[in-house]
């Protein structure tokens, strides 16, 4: 599972330098998500070259961003196939990682990734954030809260906004209609207390940096299945 040139070249782009062991763990990750996809569905790319690009270099676009905000706690919603937060926690190791499944046998299967790859940095938890976002051990508690593939903008928005701590940021990789996105969100934009400070496009996506001004009201997340039947 080496990584193609393109994959090289993107990243050398990024400005992101990998410690001694990097590649091959992100190589041995891809190569268990592969594996497990082939007994139940976790990723419609099977190209191993097309899968570094779309997923390991799709979910180290993020890098910078935690940089920036020196992040020390961040949660994952939405998990799945284990993107953006296994490569993310594998060239972060100070950077403390929580995965939000909902789906038994993803959280399964990203439970053992995470054991074989020997990441003592991440928690995975088999849960809905609507479920989870009501308790207060995890509301407003990351500098950072990821999702990719998980929803539109204005559902995802209530299922996230509420785990970031004020100030800190929800990043959201979308793609082709992330600005029509962000126009549709100005309502749960509004009642979350929250602002999309940035948008930008990467060779795999856009990312939507949005920031949290104040605490989120108490009734949100709603109860599981209500954020994507009636939208915000």
């Amino acid at each position: 599972m080496n990584p193609p040139s393109s994959f090289v070249t993107a990243i050398d782009h990024l400005g992101i330098e990998f410690e001694p062991g990097d590649l091959e763990r992100l190589g041995r990750f891809l190569k268990l998500l592969l594996e497990a996809n082939t007994h139940f569905n976790l990723t419609a790319i099977t190209d191993p070259d097309e899968a570094w690009m779309r997923h390991i270099y799709d979910g180290l676009t993020l890098v910078p961003h935690f940089v920036s905000a020196e992040a020390t706690k961040v949660l994952d919603i939405g998990s799945g196939g284990g993107v953006p937060g296994i490569p993310l926690a594998i060239v972060l190791p100070s950077v403390q990682f929580t995965l939000l499944e909902s789906t038994g046998k993803k959280a399964t299967y990203l439970r053992e990734t995470v054991e074989r790859l020997e990441l003592g940095n991440v928690t995975v938890i088999n849960d809905r954030a609507e479920a989870i976002g009501a308790t207060k051990d995890l509301r407003e508690r990351y500098d950072i809260v990821t999702a990719r593939a998980v929803g539109k903008l204005n559902v995802l928005l209530e299922l996230t906004v509420p785990f970031a701590k004020v100030g800190g940021h929800v990043l959201a990789i979308k793609g082709e209609r992330a600005a029509d996105e962000i126009i549709e969100a100005k309502q749960a934009l509004h009642v979350l207390h929250c602002a999309v400070v940035d948008a930008s496009r990467t060779l795999t996506g856009t990312i939507v940096s949005i920031e949290k001004l104040r605490k989120s009201p108490r009734i949100y997340p709603r109860r599981p299945g209500e954020p994507k039947r009636v939208p915000l």
